[in-house]
């Protein structure tokens, strides 16, 4: 059996949070796997946003600060995962595809509540946990965010409201500065232009909504796009799949 902190190899937490509920920037002294058995969380931590659909999960390194905010009624199940546990686990926040399997021993663990270093039983539990969410697939649903209190503004906007198709020297302004100044902090500050970051915000509040049921075509239209062809290639671009071959896959 491995070492472990307090006796412990796993510590679970089961809550229920209502729409618009924000945890407060935080850490912890262990790593966290956060799923969202229903719900859409977005997380905030070493600057950059990660939006978190249904039936997935984010991994958070041990100590990393974040913040989580809910969209929707939002079921969040935590698993705790002490430092020795840890080790082999991804050393950044990554969101994780959760199949069924993972899934089941999610809930199992929760059901048992503590996984104990000295029990046989569930160490070889806290093993498998580990070996599933190595070898989980990733899903690049990361949007670095801007220093720039203007950038950031801009940024935020277009999170909360995906479907926006104001002129961008409009929105501009209402951020304190100029397109030509927002098109030059952006690349410098994330990497994307201006533009190619507010359609990956836009496509991961896609992947949110497919993910919790919602239509190809109203995915589009909630997220600005007024055409379903033009939505399917962006889509398609982005992710490696159709959105089509998506909600299949979920």
């Amino acid at each position: 059996m491995t070492a472990s902190c307090d006796g412990y190899d796993v510590r679970t937490l089961a809550a229920r949070y209502h729409a618009g509920t924000t945890l407060a920037a935080h850490h912890h002294a262990w790593g966290q796997l956060v799923f969202a058995a229903s719900g859409v969380m977005r997380v905030i931590a070493d600057g950059a946003a990660w939006l978190i659909p249904p039936t997935r999960a984010i991994w958070l390194q041990v100590g990393v600060r974040h913040t989580i905010a809910m969209q929707g009624e939002v079921a969040m199940r935590t698993h705790y995962i002490n430092v020795p546990r840890a080790a082999s686990l991804p050393s950044s926040p990554c969101v994780l595809e959760v199949a069924p399997l993972l899934r089941e021993l999610i809930f199992h663990i929760l059901g048992i509540g503590m996984l104990a270093t000295d029990r046989i039983e569930h160490d070889q539990l806290a093993g498998l946990l580990i070996d599933l969410i190595i070898a989980a697939g990733h899903e690049n649903l990361m949007l670095p965010l801007p220093r720039d209190p203007r950038a950031l503004r801009m940024a935020e906007h277009w999170q909360q409201h995906p479907d926006d198709r104001h002129d961008l020297s409009e929105l501009a302004q209402k951020t304190g500065a100029s397109l030509r100044t927002l098109q030059r902090l952006f690349p410098r500050e994330t990497g994307f232009t201006l533009e190619a970051w507010r359609q990956k915000a836009r496509l991961i509040h896609a992947v949110a909504q497919l993910a919790a049921g919602t239509s190809m075509t109203n995915a589009a239209l909630d997220c600005g796009y007024q055409s379903a062809a033009a939505f399917g290639v962006a889509f398609s671009h982005q992710f490696g799949v159709s959105p089509a071959r998506y909600i299949t896959r979920r």
